[in-house]
């Protein structure tokens, strides 16, 4: 840091240098440098410190920001509002991230925010972190995170936060970002928490500007101006008190589709169920409403909106994967030969089905993160994963992940037939477990669970071993699949068979393996 510089920390005070009775959070702030042992000798204020009272402060008092880098995920940053993340936490990632804009020479950056009651705290301070270092904010408001995306396309940008907890209890929130049209994941995100730590933030002499804008007319006119249905439909569309119920009804609306609302009132507290599509009790609702009236099928979205689940009138849910073949089938017609990504977890019927209409099924790991750059890669026009992120790059939609827009996809396809639900019916389909997990105590066990396993995965009677992403071992009737999860402590456990006869055989096959590997392990099937 050059001689005459001010750090960061001591331009919020408020109060002179030498008043230090730690009342106040801003003078707390500034003890970060002595915390983290990074004492910046060349700051004008750190160096007329007072040492010796600065280190009985601390150990008498607790720093106000306690950087808890838990909260710091593979995919986002994500924690408990009030404990492991706080106002002052964010306004750091916020200084950080400006930071980080302003050296790349990124002018303005977009942020919005969903329905959690936090929200607005916490999209406030983010703002403030940003402005700080000169760069400036357009503020979309609540919005589902998809929104956000779009904005930094439309604005040009390709820079902002999602202040979102997604589908998570109500108690948390979190922040997804991109910076420079690329979102931050693994590494990048940690490197956040590096330069909070380190204090390596610009103060720049004058803030950016905050700015409020509404992009949803330009969000629904690109939609609306880009998906055409061939007939009126009706649909039940449950939102989950999440952030998608008013949008979600302009939208349909301006598509020609009736809808029956579930759940569309924005609440924080989601008192009806757990805006959580990928999940099949948060999907009862909706199979009642359904099969009650006379909507030709079903449709949620989780609480931020990027991703979608299907129900049909027999009552089926139509997971992602599947949702995939309907997707991958209309792209084809359009851009023949293209690869579709998918992603470890997803069925193996998709490989056929994709072949056979003149695709190139291409595996990913798992992660909207790493599909996403996946798909910037190789420029695939479609790639999916099971977990219900669906990217469009086929030229009509730029490449993010937004369940509105799948929704409208959808209905633009099945609005060709008189039947939607018995084509969704129709698609291929196997056997399988739902998404299992083995628990570990700490962060790390899992990921070392799982390398043992790569390493002693010999399978004679295996059609391939796929090591991208874990271990899936693909026999000639069905899969198994164990794999780390990059946000918790568990190793993830999928096994799918043609028949139930083959879901058995290659459960019992896997189980044999994995206590082989290591005989304490509790089997969750």
């Amino acid at each position: 840091m050059p001689a005459g510089f001010l750090c960061a920390d001591f331009n919020r005070l408020s109060l002179p240098i030498g008043h230090f009775d730690g009342s106040n959070p801003a003078q707390r702030a500034m003890m970060v440098h002595e915390l983290t042992g990074i004492h910046k000798q060349n700051c004008l204020q750190c160096r007329k410190l007072p040492n010796r009272r600065v280190r009985r402060f601390i150990h008498t008092k607790r720093i106000s920001m306690q950087l808890d880098r838990s909260i710091f995920k593979a995919y986002d940053i994500r924690g408990i509002v009030g404990k492991t993340l706080t106002e002052d936490v964010v306004r750091s990632v916020g200084e950080v991230l400006g930071t980080w804009a302003a050296r790349k020479g990124i002018k303005t950056m977009c942020v919005g925010r969903d329905g959690r009651l936090s929200g607005p705290s916490l999209s406030a301070a983010l703002m403030q972190g940003i402005v700080s270092a000169g760069v400036n904010v357009k503020d979309i408001g609540m919005q589902p995170t998809p929104v956000l995306y779009f904005a930094t396309h439309h604005f040009g940008c390709g820079s902002g936060v999602a202040v979102t907890g997604s589908h998570n209890p109500s108690e948390y929130n979190g922040l997804k970002m991109m910076l420079g049209g690329l979102t931050l994941f693994g590494h990048e995100i940690a490197a956040i928490a590096d330069a909070i730590e380190a204090g390596d933030v610009i103060k720049a002499d004058a803030p950016g500007t905050i700015e409020t804008v509404d992009v949803t007319p330009a969000y629904l006119e690109k939609i609306c101006g880009n998906v055409k249905l061939a007939r009126r439909m009706k649909v039940a569309v449950d939102c989950g008190n999440g952030v998608a119920g008013p949008l979600a009804a302009r939208l349909f609306e301006g598509l020609g589709a009736d809808i029956e609302p579930l759940y569309f009132e924005i609440d924080g507290n989601f008192p009806h169920h757990h805006p959580d599509p990928s999940k099949p009790a948060n999907l009862n609702d909706l199979i009642r409403a359904v099969q009650a009236g006379d909507a030709e099928l079903g449709l949620a979205f989780d609480g931020d909106a990027d991703r979608l689940g299907v129900v049909t009138r027999s009552g089926n849910i139509i997971y992602p994967d599947r949702q995939m073949m309907l997707f991958a089938e209309d792209i084809l017609k359009h851009h023949p030969g293209a690869q579709i990504i998918y992603d470890v977890k997803c069925t193996r019927a998709l490989v056929p089905w994709i072949r056979e209409r003149g695709g190139v099924p291409t595996i990913s790991a798992t992660g909207h993160s790493l599909v996403k750059a996946r798909l910037r890669e190789t420029g695939a026009p479609f790639a999916g994963e099971m977990s219900g992120h669906l990217f469009f790059n086929d030229g009509r939609w730029p490449g993010f992940d937004d369940g509105l827009y799948a929704a409208a996809r959808l209905l633009e396809i099945l609005s060709r037939s008189d039947n939607p639900s018995a084509v969704l019916d129709a698609l291929p389909t196997a056997v399988n477990t739902p998404e299992l997990h083995i628990e570990f105590a700490k962060e790390g066990e899992n990921k070392a669970f799982i390398e043992k396993l790569r390493q002693a995965a010999k399978f004679d009677d295996a059609e391939d071993v796929i090591l991208i992403d874990g271990l899936r071992v693909e026999f000639k009737d069905g899969f198994a699949l164990a794999r780390s999860s990059n946000t918790t402590p568990v190793a993830v456990i999928r096994v799918e068979g043609d028949t139930p006869e083959a879901l058995e055989r290659i459960k019992e096959r896997f189980a044999a393996f994995i206590l082989s590997v290591d005989p304490t392990v509790k089997l969750p099937f």
